[in-house]
């Protein structure tokens, strides 16, 4: 066995991070229109968002970050994801990053963000940390009222009281319900991962990570990840290493997530890590910045690493986070000019030239959306025709259709994250997904932008006026899966060996299991792959080589 080159089994059946640099939504979206009604009436123009996919907040908080530069606006993000691990990660992280100055520092807060998203591994006052607000959270997720009063950004009230249960299961696993190492041992399951991956190749694993690495990355654009960085993640799962390498033992728990194995017949509830292991967590925030100097190279060598990059850019993204809780800035503020300045090509609001200045966290709302209502948002009038951009990771790509298509306004625009940053994928798979993409698209109604920039990162498109019309049935007959692309199944079809897995059990179980990601949901299998059989049925003889002792039968 080798390394299994195009198969895109690194990629895994979970996303914890994105594959892409983060985005500022407002720059996606149509501008604000000085004559619309909401401004005429002395209201805020609001901006609503779908995100499907989005895993990690890094466009969120992004957008909230560049808001000085905009007309004021009032945010509303519905996200969407395919299992509730992320839903409840995505309300660590901006618990995290809307932590208060005066309980949290600058720097801690972006170390202990950093460490918490993006490694395997954590220092124990960051478990500690985890663990008390992990602790905090599983008592606001079923008191919606004290939910209101102290997270007044966040709403759970479109998620089945069943998603609710599991999400405050999942957050008490998290707070260490089962207190034992070996309720999540990460570094065993990464191992176990790898191996599985490289197989024959798991001996020259260093020099597969460095053929990875220069040949595929950097090829691809992201030149500031270091050699020993990116070898480092490879081995550990640790991608940021901000104190000495013994510091960080204890296992990062919100990188479990639950899935349904087949054994001798049974279906089995098993926890494991089913991330990553391929990519890495750099190019969210670690490629690019607003700070070209950081990028500059000497000697053909880039003088900071992708960590360091990141570390700034998330200093930074936090820095503007923390100045919504302060008073608006006055006429005449000497640091609020140089913003004006930046944006002066910036579309601006009329009436008071101040309205643009960093918005109040009531200002936005994170509306999480059920697991399984992608197709059925445009059935409900209130999602109808309502957001002005949909944005689609590529992991949610086989989501994209006409019922999705018919909950974007007229003149909307659509952002698709293509699977550039795959590393396991060649250069002819990474072209067919995007030819996919834009037949996707199409079928769901919308047309590529006119005059976009060129990026092979995301593929941008608009819907049009007369899109709204089209009839949903022809659509979905073009929509089918085309001939074959990638011929090995990701990893999801092939459950993985018994090392990867761990029992679901403990007082912590819910009466609902963890919401656990099915086959069906790896959009990379299915857009690429030759045919929807080969994602819904488990290898069961693959699973019959789970071992019983990592495996508990569940009532």
């Amino acid at each position: 066995m080798t390394t299994p080159a195009g198969s895109g089994t690194g990629f895994g059946s979970v996303s914890w991070w994105g594959l892409s640099p983060a985005l500022d939504l407002q720059a996606e979206s149509s501008p604000v229109d000085p004559e619309s009604k909401e401004d005429t009436e002395h209201r805020i123009p609001e901006l609503d968002v779908l995100l499907l996919g989005s895993v990690d907040g890094r466009h969120l908080l992004r957008t909230l970050a560049r808001a000085a530069l905009w007309p004021r606006r009032r945010f509303n993000f519905y996200v969407l994801e395919n299992n509730l691990e992320a839903v409840a990660r995505h309300m660590l992280i901006f618990s995290i990053a809307l932590e208060e100055p005066e309980e949290m520092g600058l720097q801690e807060r972006s170390e202990t963000f950093m460490e918490v998203w993006g490694n395997a591994l954590l220092r124990p006052a960051v478990a500690a940390f985890v663990r008390t607000r992990a602790d905090l959270l599983a008592h606001l997720v079923p008191e919606p009222d004290r939910m209101a009063e102290q997270l007044p950004w966040l709403s759970l009230s479109a998620l089945k009281f069943r998603e609710r249960d599991a999400l405050e299961a999942v957050f008490r696993f998290w707070a260490g319900g089962e207190k034992a190492p070996e309720a999540f041992p990460m570094s065993r399951l990464w191992d176990s991962r790898l191996r599985h991956y490289l197989g024959s190749r798991y001996d020259a694993r260093h020099g597969v990570s460095d053929w990875d690495l220069r040949m595929k990355l950097h090829d691809r654009g992201a030149q500031v990840i270091h050699t020993h960085e990116f070898r480092r993640w490879r081995d550990t799962g640790v991608a940021f290493e901000l104190r000495d390498s013994s510091a960080y033992h204890v296992p990062n728990r919100t990188l479990a997530s639950g899935r349904l194995l087949s054994y001798r017949g049974e279906r089995v509830a098993a926890r494991g890590y089913w991330g990553d292991i391929a990519t890495g967590p750099f190019v969210a925030f670690g490629i690019e910045a607003d700070d070209k100097s950081l990028l500059r190279t000497s000697n053909g060598q880039p003088v900071k690493t992708a960590g360091e990059i990141t570390q700034h850019n998330v200093t930074e993204l936090f820095r503007e986070v923390a100045a919504w809780g302060r008073p608006r800035a006055t006429q005449g503020d000497p640091e609020e000019e140089p913003q004006r300045a930046s944006g002066t090509d910036e579309p601006e609001i009329s009436g008071d030239p101040r309205a643009s200045g960093p918005p109040a966290r009531e200002s936005f709302t994170i509306h999480f959306l059920p697991l399984d209502s992608a197709q059925a948002l445009h059935h409900k009038s209130c999602y109808k025709g309502r957001f002005q951009l949909l944005y689609v990771a590529c992991g949610m790509v086989h989501l994209l259709s006409p019922e999705l298509g018919a909950c974007v306004a007229p003149g909307g625009n659509l952002i698709v994250e293509l699977a550039r940053y795959l590393v396991d994928l060649r250069p002819e798979q990474l072209q067919q997904f995007s030819t996919r993409v834009g037949e996707l698209a199409q079928a769901a109604g919308f047309a590529p932008q006119t005059g976009s920039r060129s990026s092979e990162t995301f593929a941008r498109f608009c819907k049009s006026g007369d899109s709204a019309l089209r009839s949903i049935g022809p659509a979905l007959e073009s929509g089918a899966p085309p001939p074959e692309v990638l011929a090995p199944p990701l990893e999801a079809m092939s459950p993985p060996h018994g090392d990867l897995t761990q029992p679901l059990e403990g007082p912590t179980a819910p009466s609902a299991p963890l919401q656990l990601p099915s086959e069906s949901q790896d959009s990379l299998g299915e857009v690429l792959a030759p045919s929807q059989e080969v994602l819904a049925m488990p290898n069961s003889e693959s699973d019959s080589k789970t071992p019983e002792s990592d495996l508990t039968f569940r009532d």
